[in-house]
C-alpha cells in the first residue's frame, strides 16, 4: 500500500510543487482545494474543502481523508501579496488561523492520525531586522512576524502529542512556475530591476528543488521536529541579489527605486504592500545545516542560473 499524504494548500505555488514531488516519490497525494475539484491525469487527487469547521461540530467529507495518512501538510492561508490594510490583515491571519484549527479537529477525529504534521511558517516571523537569525533569534514585532507567531502556536495547540510535527520557517522560494522570480524577471525588463530602497534588506530565499527535498525529509526522515529554518545558507541583501540577478539574465545597471516612490507606487501599480519590498531579514538554516543537509543550490548565483537554464 503507497504512503499517502494529504496537503492542505495544494493548490498554490509551493503546494503545487511539493503534489508532484510527492507523487514521482510514489506517494498517494490528496490536495485540499477551496474550488471546484478537477480531473486531473498526475494521479493527485483534488478533494474540495472550506478551511472551516462544520458549525455543528460534525465531522466533515474532506477530514475523513486524514485517517491513516502517512503525513499532513498545510500550507494553506490567503497570499501576503497585497496591500496590508485592515481588511486584508484580518484575511492573512483569520485564513491561517481557521484552517489550522480545522485541520486540528480532522486530526482528532481520526483514529489512527497523521504520522507527521508538517507546518508551513515563515522567515518574516523574524521581523525586519539586518541581525544575523537563526532558530534561536528573538521574533519580530511587525504585523507579518505577529502572523507566523500565532499561526505557528495555533499549530502547535492543534497537533495531538502523539503526531510528530515539523515547523518550516520558508524563505522566499525561487521557481520557474511562480514565487517572486517570474515577477523580478518582468521588472527587469521594464528596466526596474534596481535596487528597493537604500538595498540593505535581507533576502533570505530558498530554491525551490531544495524546498521539496527539505519537505520529504521531514516526512520520511523521523529523526527531524521542531522548529526549522528553511532557507538557503545564504541569505543576501536586495541589492547584491538584484545584481547577481541582472548578471546571469545578462541585464545592464538599472537604477535604483528609491523607497519614498517604492511606498507610494506599490500599493498602486503592483497591489501590493511596500513592506513586502522594503523590509528583510538575514536568516541562516542552523539546523538542517547542523543535520548535514546538502543543498542543490546553495548561493544565489547557483539557483538563479539553474531558473535561467
Amino acid at each position: 500500500m503507497p504512503h499517502k499524504i494529504v496537503i492542505a494548500g495544494g493548490a498554490g505555488f509551493i503546494g503545487s510543487a511539493l503534489a508532484r514531488r510527492f507523487r514521482e516519490r510514489g506517494f498517494e497525494v490528496v490536495a485540499l482545494t477551496r474550488g471546484i475539484p478537477r480531473r486531473r491525469g498526475d494521479g493527485i487527487r483534488e478533494v474540495q474543502w472550506n478551511g472551516r469547521l462544520p458549525g455543528d461540530g460534525s465531522r466533515a467529507p474532506w477530514m475523513e481523508k486524514l485517517e491513516g495518512v502517512t503525513a499532513l501538510l498545510n500550507l494553506a492561508g490567503a497570499s501576503i501579496n497585497c496591500v496590508h490594510h485592515a481588511r486584508n490583515r484580518t484575511r492573512i491571519l483569520d485564513s491561517r488561523l481557521n484552517t489550522t484549527r480545522a485541520l486540528g479537529a480532522a486530526v482528532r477525529f481520526c483514529a489512527q492520525p497523521p504520522g507527521v504534521w508538517v507546518q508551513a511558517s515563515a522567515v518574516g516571523i523574524y521581523g525586519n531586522t539586518t541581525e544575523p537569525c537563526d532558530e534561536t533569534s528573538p521574533l519580530g514585532d511587525n504585523f507579518l512576524a505577529d502572523v507566523c507567531r500565532q499561526w505557528e502556536a495555533a499549530a502547535t495547540e492543534e497537533c495531538p502529542s502523539s503526531v510528530r510535527q515539523v515547523v518550516l520557517r520558508i524563505g522566499v522560494t525561487l521557481g520557474r512556475r511562480g514565487g517572486a522570480h517570474p515577477k523580478l524577471v518582468q521588472l527587469m525588463k521594464r528596466y526596474l530591476g534596481g535596487q528597493a530602497g537604500d538595498g540593505r534588506q535581507g533576502m533570505s530565499w530558498i530554491f525551490i528543488n531544495d524546498l521539496e527535498e527539505i519537505f520529504l525529509r521531514a516526512v520520511e526522515g523521523g529523526e527531524m521536529h521542531g522548529v526549522y529554518n528553511a532557507c538557503a545558507p545564504e541569505p543576501i541583501s536586495n541589492a547584491e541579489f538584484m545584481r547577481v540577478m541582472r548578471r546571469v539574465n545578462e541585464r545592464a545597471w538599472q537604477a535604483p527605486a528609491p523607497a519614498f516612490m517604492i511606498r507610494l507606487l506599490a500599493p498602486v501599480l503592483f497591489r501590493t504592500d511596500p513592506s513586502l519590498i522594503l523590509d528583510g531579514q538575514f536568516v541562516r538554516p542552523a539546523r538542517l545545516l547542523a543535520d548535514g543537509f546538502r543543498f542543490r543550490a546553495p548561493t544565489t548565483v547557483a539557483a538563479l542560473t539553474a531558473l535561467t537554464d
